[in-house]
């Protein structure tokens, strides 16, 4: 990537950078307390005026902003510009209550697809290419999110997900260079070209553009050495914006680089809220500083990650590679399990495909966790005589929690064609 190919966002210098986020902040504080009610009330209880914002680090005097807030001014009520402006509404699913509404301007889907536009050439993807979008479209952000790119030089197939062996044709018949998909739907596309009996690295792709959900470096090489491309992880949620908040380098794939320039970042204690200092681990928290429809005021994303110093992008910090999400937290007989956790382990096993699922019962007085996780193709009764113990032991080794391992045979477990669920919760009462 040569100078000319960054915007007049990635070619601040520091201090310009601050500056810009400090006129930021005050005027998105000062919006949300004039035109938001919850953000009037939420600062009023803690005493805080837009007038006490005079740096950066009196952000921490701000409201925290969650989930259930959106939920609780169900549907409108966070937006701070009256509905003649609001030019696309998205929302969540709403599969465990009422839907999480978010909106945008047309100047806020201007700067997302511009946002796009920075991750997807940071990612080495260039102008003029096509690019193969796998995820999800409709109320979800991924797929109209990424789709901006097409307002700044890509070609966009706008497939969304499922149709698995479509996916496999028209990436045959249009010999895309970009695919963006979660990376477990990139996973079942390969099974996919295997079940077609067509070698995957034989594709037009050179690129992955990967995200939505927590995976790890052992699943980065899963796919990039199964279609023999580049891989990237790409970071964000529709509270905040959408696809795009944070994006990895391929020049460095060392975790999504934060477009500061928009979006402020902030590592807390998960438990306590405190603000914890670059490099250690919590719990990572935005504040919007560009968008108009939906300012959001320190937003707890429950996702936890450690910020680290800026590399492609010097002036712009790092996420670390999610190790978790606070809500995915199983504390099984009293130790503390992350599905990514469990993740790293099986990719040690060579006979075990990309595929599991985690599932937790309570027979008795005590919960109990099972493992399963599918053979890859072509593995005999042999290699996996006696697997299960071995996997059961080094999970038990590394991370401290006893569980049973069911090897499936290949295509047993559902394929996702999103974000994939990774935890069956089957405990009574439990949720």
């Amino acid at each position: 990537m040569t100078e000319t190919d960054l915007d007049a966002g990635e070619r601040m210098s520091l201090d310009e950078l601050r500056s810009d986020q400090l006129k930021n902040l005050k005027t998105t504080v000062t919006s949300v307390y004039e035109r938001v009610p919850f953000y009037r009330k939420a600062f009023d209880d803690l005493g805080v005026t837009p007038a006490d914002i005079t740096s950066l680090d009196d952000i921490a005097k701000l409201p925290f902003t969650n989930k259930q807030d959106l939920r609780d001014n169900y549907p409108f009520g966070l937006f701070a510009v009256p509905q003649d402006q609001v030019a696309r509404i998205h929302a969540s699913s709403g599969t465990t209550g009422l839907p999480t509404v978010v909106g945008y301007t047309l100047g806020d889907l201007d700067r997302w697809g511009s946002l796009i536009a920075r991750s997807i050439i940071g990612a080495g993807g260039k102008r003029g290419q096509m690019m193969h979008n796998a995820y999800g479209y409709g109320l979800f952000t991924g797929g109209l999110g990424v789709h901006g790119a097409e307002r700044h030089g890509f070609t966009v197939v706008p497939i969304s997900g499922g149709q698995t062996p479509r996916q496999v044709q028209l990436i045959q018949d249009f010999k895309p260079d970009i695919i963006t998909a979660t990376p477990t739907y990139l996973l079942t596309i390969l099974d996919e070209f295997h079940k077609q009996g067509i070698d995957p690295t034989s594709t037009s792709l050179k690129t992955a553009i990967c995200g939505a959900e927590p995976w790890t470096d052992e699943m980065r090489k899963e796919i990039e050495n199964s279609f023999n491309i580049n891989a990237v992880d790409i970071y964000g949620l529709s509270e905040v914006m959408g696809p795009g908040v944070a994006c990895e380098s391929a020049e460095t794939k060392d975790g999504p680089t934060i477009w500061e320039d928009h979006f402020y970042p902030e590592i807390v204690d998960p438990f306590t809220g405190e603000v914890l200092p670059d490099g250690e681990e919590g719990e990572l928290v935005f504040t919007s500083l560009t968008k108009e429809a939906l300012p959001i005021i320190r937003y707890r994303t429950h996702d936890l990650a450690t910020l680290l110093p800026g590399t492609a992008r010097p002036n712009f910090r790092r996420i670390s590679r999610i190790t978790g999400r606070s809500d995915d937290l199983m504390i099984i007989r009293g130790v503390n399990v992350y599905p990514a956790n469990v993740e790293t382990v099986l990719f040690e096993f060579a006979p075990l495909s990309p595929h599991f699922q985690l599932v937790l019962t309570r027979p008795g007085r005590m919960d109990e966790m099972s493992v399963e996780v599918e053979a890859r193709e072509g593995v005999g009764a042999v290699e996996l005589d006696g697997l299960d113990k071995l996997v059961a032991a080094r999970i038990k080794e590394r991370l401290g929690v006893s569980c049973t391992i069911d090897i499936k045979m290949p295509g047993d477990l559902p394929r996702s064609v999103g974000k994939m669920k990774r935890i069956i919760d089957r405990r009574e009462g439990v949720r």
